[in-house]
């Protein structure tokens, strides 16, 4: 028998990366090893998630690959480790970038000053010491502050695979060589005809170069650690401490160390620590952490609990049904770690471009010094333009652009109770044109109540209707027959067993009670089965006007009663479904009731547009032929039972109950039991989606607009962009993509968006 092994799927941590290519070619090895079916590693996250089959991969040749490239292996390290590995690097950039700009500066004041006229002979210093002085200020800027860069560019060459450190190496080297040439044979470099004349030396641009490169690495990475702020704060809300009974008393542990099956103690102000079943007491929870709902929920007997969550008044006891991995917090804090570890549709485009960007910026700085050798005779002039061109083309903002703002977007949305499971989901939400709603549980509460019961037979009275109808839907779990069973309970009516049950899909269900055939269902079931009075048909068609559900209830092929089931609107699905118009978007109900139920309570909540008397297994058929409309679809429902409408659809929107969230068929799913949220989730991508063109823009357009003016072609009007400028500008570049994204983080759940 032939056993197939699952794939396995990673998100590994990995240190050094200095730019975007760094994770391009990450990312390239990663893919080449054998077994390896996905990879994607994200230079702002700095993690990459790695899908592969384990009998040909594993962590081993990850990490070889990894490491070979000249890279750190993290592994799966928590993010509390994550987070010393951040501080560990923003202390290093810090001390770098202090010691550099130190000396940097000191340079560059030196070099002003000596260039006065009488400065040398007033201090009795020759210009050969003053050249000395100026080396030992930039030589330890150039080889320690910039080691990380001869490194890096080391490493790219071994491998083939240019980065952004060739560029700056390259750059930077080009000035600290020639100035050191200068230093050693000042007299070489002198105007012949004017041997008292100074020379011109560049230790000033080579050692600001990377002092301001280091500032810009510096406040990159602070950006993007409080960019990713929304994973740390969801560990932060983890309890340390939980109190269980063991042995019958009272103690108090680590959280991590509660099992499955303890019974958990809560006082009031204190967290809970794992997800669980109240057995006695009740509380008041704060769940806004977890759902994002200000108000506290009710909890008695029989609730369930979330790990994380507040117990803000009252006393209770609780088994632990779910702890480590399996609670709520570690599913969601699982989620959007992957949702921030893959990468949107527009990120793979920006990656060909960065791919061949570094030697294309090669070619147009050789490009540059030749042209204006050959055209001024000027090798100084020549060799600044050639060292403006490669600094101020370095494409980190390019990297930036995109995985920054679906790190802080899909962070955000965590926190306002929506997860978005990949960038590729964020970015398509935002295309969506057509919403189809599944009808109960969605644009319903869920839970139907018997609102009337009629008579239609001599032989039967109400109480024998409800008593017959709620023998055959005993130990059902549709909400119809769990309504019809509760009112039979609450009348304290003796339900009779049933036999030869038999369930029709989509029609009604049939069994033997008191030895005699029963059938209940909608009314095309009992028009296949027997004759329906005109009396009858005018009663189930006044009681469906109203929004109810109609069932009949046959006894030996007559119809002898009739039992109407309503279930009330959410309180905010008018509302969402009224924003979603103003947006441009189709609303659509799509429902297995009649047609008469269907557009009652389709108007009710405000859509016109309804697909009625539609069986479970053909809501996904359905969905595609909307899709064959040419129209980006999106299907709202509770993600069991519109399992397959939710797969078909382009965006599956999965509505979850606060504890279950790892449901498999949605694509975003909304923890809170709020359809608002469907809003808001459409506007967070249109939202994101709207940062990173705007952060494109300013990054291709930096690099398009000041190449050019690098390379000089502005100079014939006297503007020429210095080195240390164009270093300036391209830090600022990299650092105004991360603060742009930042601002996602202001994102609120109800506000407006255009259309």
């Amino acid at each position: 028998m032939l056993v197939t092994v699952a794939d396995e799927e990673k998100v590994i941590a990995i240190g050094g990366m200095h730019c975007a290519t760094c994770a391009i070619n990450i990312e390239e090895i990663l893919k080449e090893i054998p077994g390896i079916k996905v990879a994607n590693v994200s230079y702002a996250s700095e993690k990459a998630t790695v899908r592969y089959d384990p009998e040909k991969a594993g962590p081993d040749a990850m990490k070889v690959a990894i490491e070979d490239l000249g890279y750190r292996y993290l592994g799966e390290i928590k993010e509390e480790e994550a987070e010393a590995e951040r501080k560990k690097e923003l202390n290093t950039l810090r001390w770098l970038l202090a010691m550099s700009a130190v000396l940097g500066s000191t340079t560059m004041a030196l070099m002003w000053i000596f260039d006065g006229t009488d400065f040398l002979s007033i201090v009795g210093m020759t210009m050969e010491q003053s050249l000395v002085i100026l080396f030992l200020l930039a030589t330890p800027v150039q080889f320690i502050a910039g080691y990380r860069f001869y490194s890096g560019a080391y490493r790219s060459l071994k491998n083939r695979k240019l980065n952004m450190d060739i560029l700056i190496v390259v750059g930077t080297s080009v000035a600290w060589l020639y100035s050191t040439a200068v230093m050693i044979s000042p007299h070489t470099f002198m105007d012949p005809l004017n041997h008292s004349s100074r020379v011109d030396v560049y230790f000033d641009t080579s050692a600001l170069i990377i002092t301001f490169i280091l500032a810009g690495k510096y406040l990159e990475a602070l950006s993007k650690t409080r960019a990713s702020g929304a994973i740390r704060k969801l560990i932060g809300l983890r309890p340390k401490k939980a109190t269980v009974i063991r042995d019958g008393a009272e103690a108090e542990i680590d959280a991590e160390g509660v099992a499955v099956g303890d019974i958990v103690v809560v006082r009031p102000g204190e967290k809970i620590p794992v997800d669980g079943l109240i057995l006695e007491g009740k509380a008041a929870i704060d769940e806004s952490m977890i759902t994002g709902e200000s108000m506290p929920s009710e909890k008695g007997v029989g609730d369930q609990v979330i790990g994380a969550t507040i117990n803000r008044t009252g006393y209770f006891k609780f088994r632990a049904t779910k702890i480590g991995k399996d609670t709520v917090i570690a599913q969601i804090i699982r989620l959007v770690e992957e949702a921030q570890g893959s990468k949107a549709p527009i990120q793979r485009m920006v990656d060909r471009v960065a791919a061949v960007f570094v030697p294309a910026v090669i070619l147009i700085a050789t490009a540059t010094l030749l042209f204006w050798y050959l055209t001024t005779s000027n090798f100084i002039d020549s060799l600044i333009y050639f060292v403006a061109v490669l600094v101020i083309a370095c494409p980190c903002a390019m990297g930036l652009a995109t995985p920054t703002a679906i790190i802080v977007g899909t962070g955000r949305g965590a926190e306002l109770g929506i997860l978005i499971k990949t960038a590729e989901v964020l970015e398509n939400a935002g295309r969506i044109q057509i919403v189809v709603f599944d009808k109960t549980g969605t644009l319903t509460i869920g839970r139907p109540e018997v609102s009337k019961i009629v008579s239609l037979s001599t032989k039967f009275k109400e109480r024998d209707v409800l008593r017959i109808a709620a023998a055959i839907e005993k130990g059902s779990e549709h909400p119809i027959g769990e309504a019809i069973v509760k009112r039979a309970t609450d009348e304290k009516i003796e339900i009779p067993a049933s036999k030869d049950f038999e369930a029709l899909s989509g029609k009604g269900v049939k069994a033997v009670v008191d030895g005699s055939p029963v059938i209940m269902g909608n009314r095309a079931m009992l028009s296949e089965t027997m004759r329906i009075a005109s009396g009858a048909e005018e009663e189930m068609n006044a009681l469906e006007s109203l929004g109810n559900t109609v069932v009949g209830v046959g006894v030996s092929g007559e119809l002898v009663g009739i039992i109407a089931v309503a279930d009330r609107i959410k309180p905010n699905a008018k509302e969402a479904v009224e924003e979603l118009k103003s947006m441009g978007i189709r609303p659509i109900m799509l429902t297995g009731d009649n047609p008469v139920t269907a557009n009652a309570i389709a108007e009710l909540c405000g859509i016109e547009e309804v697909i009625s008397q539609v069986l479970p297994d053909q809501k996904a058929a359905k969905i595609k032929e909307l899709q064959g409309e040419g129209k980006v679809v999106a299907m709202v429902g509770d993600g069991i039972n519109d399992a397959p409408a939710l797969a078909q659809a382009d965006i599956g929107i999965a509505i979850g109950s606060g504890t279950d969230i790892a449901l498999e068929t949605g694509d975003i799913i909304l923890i809170r039991d709020d359809l608002r949220d469907v809003v808001a989730a459409i506007r967070l991508s249109k939202r994101t989606i709207q940062k990173i063109r705007q952060n494109l823009f300013w990054a291709f357009g930096y690099n398009t607009g000041g190449i050019p003016i690098a390379a000089g072609i502005l100079s014939p009007f006297g503007i020429i962009l210095n080195p240390i400028i164009a270093a300036a500008a391209m830090a600022l570049s990299s650092v105004s993509v991360v603060t742009n994204a930042a601002l996602l983080k202001r994102f609120k759940s109800g506000e407006r968006g255009s259309k």
